[in-house]
């Protein structure tokens, strides 16, 4: 398969160009075709932006991460996922400068990025995110309650009129 598609790209190339410049542009290594590099490290290595209309990467029995709402829902998760309270959150950036399990920028400029790895560590972040906003909600909606009960029960203490037989203080 990995022969098929290297001539299929060398030919799809060819044809749009000369095989003088297909030449100077694309280089196979250890069945790895590269363009635009002498030293292609995957089936296929660009050094150069691509453009395309859609990309779709394929999780390969990648763990989504519905464990954070498992976790949530108090059921068990299969890798004992933990989510940290927003001052552990708090503390754990102050020191580190970033988000927990998120590569930082040395690691993203070392390692470049793993487009399925790092799209699956933002959706749980977006999932965290999602539940921090729905306990605070919760919060706010009980502050509120209780409010508005105190500015009820404060307005009607001072609407009720002292009567003739209550103690004077």
């Amino acid at each position: 398969m990995k022969k098929i598609l290297m001539a299929f790209m060398v030919f799809a190339l060819s044809a749009c160009s000369s095989t003088e410049s297909i030449a100077k542009l694309v280089t196979i290594n250890d069945e790895k075709m590269g363009i635009a590099t002498k030293t292609p490290d995957e089936l296929l290595t660009v050094n150069g932006s691509i453009h395309a209309k859609e990309v779709r990467v394929d999780l390969d029995g990648a763990l989504a991460p519905d464990y954070v709402f498992a976790h949530y829902n108090e059921q068990p998760t299969v890798n004992n996922y933990q989510r940290m309270s927003l001052d552990q959150l708090q503390a754990f950036i102050q020191k580190q400068g970033h988000l927990p399990g998120v590569p930082t920028q040395d690691m993203l400029d070392r390692d470049g990025m793993d487009l399925k790895a790092f799209s699956l560590t933002l959706l749980e972040k977006i999932e965290e995110l999602s539940l921090y906003l729905i306990e605070q909600q919760h919060q706010i909606d009980t502050l509120m309650q209780a409010l508005s009960k105190n500015a009820s029960d404060s307005l009607q203490n001072k609407t009720q009129a002292p009567t003739k037989n209550s103690p004077k203080k």
